[in-house]
């Protein structure tokens, strides 16, 4: 399955750091009776995800927010340990809501994922965004490889 507008996002598991450590959350949690904004990177801490993508995000976090916005969240198939690492590099706490898709099978649910083997990185997440209103997808903005022009915090801010 290939997610397309007017979907139901599939029941999936995420990992996100507590104040006591790594917790799961599902994405019941993340998207039940809210209005989410769920962008995914194919890595943190990789050039164009950490200059471009994720500080978009929070340069627009208070706007996308006064536009509708519950939560902002960030996905990538990326340990629990590097994205709160990487959230804490960007100052992104309380602003955006990291999700660790360790092993890569909520975007493989999705229909998103991106067979990086040739370059050693395995399987990962397409860059993309999606606006879901209580879990059923509004918007969704998929890019071509290499490219960020429309999954970004700008481009989700005009079509909100």
């Amino acid at each position: 399955m290939t997610l397309k507008i007017g979907d139901r996002l599939p029941a999936g598991k995420f990992k996100t750091m507590g104040e006591s450590g790594p917790k799961e959350i599902t994405s019941s949690e993340v998207f039940a009776g809210k209005r989410v904004l769920l962008f995914s990177v194919p890595g943190a801490f990789t050039p164009t995800c950490s200059a471009k993508h994720l500080p978009g995000y929070l340069a627009q976090a208070d706007e996308l927010k006064k536009h509708g916005i519950d939560t902002i969240a960030c996905t990538a198939v990326n340990d629990v340990f590097v994205m709160d690492a990487w959230s804490k590099a960007h100052k992104a706490d309380g602003k955006v809501l990291m999700l660790a898709d360790g092993n890569g099978d909520y975007v493989r649910a999705l229909g998103l994922e991106l067979d990086l083997s040739g370059a050693m990185l395995g399987v990962r997440g397409r860059r993309f965004a999606l606006v879901a209103k209580d879990g059923v997808v509004e918007q969704l903005n998929v890019e071509a490889a290499g490219e960020l022009k429309v999954s970004g915090a700008e481009q989700m801010l005009c079509q909100l």
